[in-house]
């Protein structure tokens, strides 16, 4: 039973983190730009995130979970601005002095930025909170225990999905010069910004 309750939460980790957005985007310029350490790096606070998340789903946290809801739009307005500051650096930043820079301070940043990126959308909670109640979590013979062995899944998923990212991505690195990772700093950071200003428009609606 626990096993089962594991590999489902491994397939959910790996689903939600699957679909590409800024956080994928993300990865990428910094496998590329970096090596394929600093792009898992950034996936891994992506997947800390999202275990943080789904162990208050799992777990029943109403008072965080609605203390999450009730300052999504803030939370929404840190996280819009926060990409766009991090789609302007990737634009104006060039491949021979970033890659000078890659290092423990840089893999902490690399962490750190998607853990606040993935935390500024408090919504993934209702995502996790409905999977979640649809398979019974919490509320079987052996509830929290469940739970905890779906978070854990969770995580691996999550996390598996970033390593089968920036691994597949690092094979391609070898065939990007100065020219063509410069192109991938202007295009990721104009797709990174982009999705900035799409929910900072969301928040006004």
């Amino acid at each position: 039973m626990e096993f089962f309750f594991l590999l489902k939460g491994v397939v959910l980790g790996f689903s939600i983190a699957a679909p590409v957005g800024p956080i994928g985007i993300l990865c990428i310029r910094r496998t590329l730009a970096y090596g394929m350490l600093n792009g898992f790096i950034s996936g891994m606070g992506a997947a800390t995130a999202d275990g943080i998340y789904g162990g208050i789903a799992a777990f029943g946290v109403t008072a965080v979970s609605a203390f999450l809801l009730d300052y999504q739009v803030y939370l929404r307005l840190i996280g819009g601005f926060f990409l766009l500051y991090l789609g302007y650096t990737t634009f104006t930043s060039y491949p021979a002095e970033t890659a000078v820079q890659a290092g423990g301070q840089k893999f902490f940043q690399a962490y750190g930025s998607t853990v606040l990126l993935t935390l500024a959308n408090p919504m993934t909670i209702l995502s996790f909170a409905a999977v979640f109640a649809g398979m019974g979590v919490g509320t079987i013979d052996g509830g929290y225990g469940l739970a905890a062995f779906m978070v854990v899944g969770v995580f691996i998923g999550s996390m598996l999905w970033w390593l089968t990212l920036s691994g597949g991505v690092n094979l391609l690195r070898s065939k990007f010069d100065t020219g063509k990772l410069l192109w991938v700093n202007r295009l990721s950071g104009t797709v990174i910004a982009g999705f900035g200003i799409f929910s900072l428009i969301a928040v006004g609606r």
